[in-house]
């Protein structure tokens, strides 16, 4: 009886199949895969599922699903800042659409990709030209993911204008973007617009809740507000504060989550606001940079810290116009890099002409 012969049990010319031999039939785990648990980032680990599940902006989940079940989704436009759920509504409705294949019938591009001219002519219509497989009866059409599409180059959106025209009967496609003036109106013009605005207080401090509760976390009610009030509507960055905040503390206050991301507390920042109103031009200078030494802050946070609190103090509307005028300048200026301690000079100068100009008004 002949032995039968595998090819894989060919020796190679360099007598390598030992080594493949020692591997045949095990289940070898890939570089790329991560375990189950601490590993997956909480961002994607608590990303929406379904449309039911997104967060916020329920008037625009409700229109964008009607349209998906009723088979009449036009190709979309969804813009607003970074964390409001955008791409999770889009990939829910591809789940919706698809199922589990929804991997095969989406074509997705972020900025991490080249998308000039050449992507959109090739891989774009190549994608776009092909016949749909039907998993369904939603799933006549196939979808063009575009994240980040204001990064795309002004000659790929004009060459993307008429592969939208020409590819309309069998493909969608899904513009995801942070400032809508970058994509050129002939785009615009062909989609439905959608803006998702940043995320109210409720809807952030709810989501937190449920991520706290599934991944058992000791977080105080002042940790909380502080992770609401640093993420400024964006639901991504509290999430990442929150991981990140967990793996340096198991117990997360307000000022574990402060001292992890660096920007200043509210105590902090009452107390250089006092010095600014109050202490000589010396004095504050030398304290305000004291503390910035000692705890590690940043000029440019402290600036749009105390913007913010000059807002909440009583003055006149003639002198906080001209102070908030001042702060925006000194802002400008540090994003170009200037020297730390001559915006600082100009920060005290600046609360210094304010002082005296309540002092003149109070006479």
């Amino acid at each position: 009886m002949s032995e039968v012969i595998s090819v894989m049990d060919i020796d190679d010319d360099n007598g390598n199949n030992e080594a493949e031999k020692a591997v045949k039939g095990k289940n070898v785990a890939s570089p790329a895969a991560a375990p189950e648990g601490k590993a997956i980032p909480w961002v994607e680990k608590f990303r929406p599922k379904s449309l039911a599940d997104v967060a916020a902006h329920r008037d625009i989940v409700d229109t964008i699903d009607k349209l998906t079940s009723e088979n009449r989704l036009p190709h979309l436009l969804l813009y607003g800042p970074p964390g409001t759920g955008k791409t999770s509504t889009i990939l829910a409705v591809a789940r919706k659409l698809y199922g589990t294949n929804y991997h095969n019938m989406i074509l997705e591009l972020n900025a991490s990709d080249d998308r000039g001219i050449d992507v959109v002519r090739q891989q774009i219509q190549d994608f776009a030209s092909t016949q749909s497989f039907s998993f369904g009866a939603k799933a006549s059409v196939k979808l063009v993911l575009l994240d980040e599409a204001d990064a795309m180059t002004k000659d790929a959106q004009f060459a993307l204008r008429r592969v939208i025209e020409k590819y309309t009967k069998n493909t969608r496609f899904a513009l995801i973007c942070n400032h809508v003036n970058k994509i050129i109106p002939a785009l615009q013009s062909r989609c439905t617009r959608f803006r998702f605005a940043p995320l109210d207080n409720f809807h952030v401090t709810e989501r937190l809740r449920y991520v706290i509760e599934a991944e058992r976390l000791d977080v105080t009610e002042g940790g909380l507000a502080a992770l609401v009030r640093l993420c400024t509507g964006d639901m991504r960055k509290a999430l990442n504060i929150l991981q990140s905040t967990h793996m340096a503390s198991q117990h997360i206050t307000e000022e574990a989550v402060y001292l992890c991301t660096g920007n200043p507390m509210p105590k902090d920042i009452e107390q250089i606001s006092f010095w600014l109103l109050n202490e000589p031009f010396s004095d504050s200078f030398k304290r305000i940079s004291e503390i910035k030494t000692r705890k590690g802050l940043a000029l440019v946070d402290i600036v749009r810290e105390v913007t913010l609190f000059v807002f909440k103090i009583e003055m006149p509307s003639n002198i906080r116009v001209q102070l908030i005028n001042d702060l925006a300048d000194i802002e400008y200026r540090m994003t170009f890099g200037c020297n730390d301690k001559l915006q600082l000079g100009s920060l005290i100068s600046s609360f210094t002409g304010a002082r005296s100009a309540l002092v003149g008004a109070a006479q």
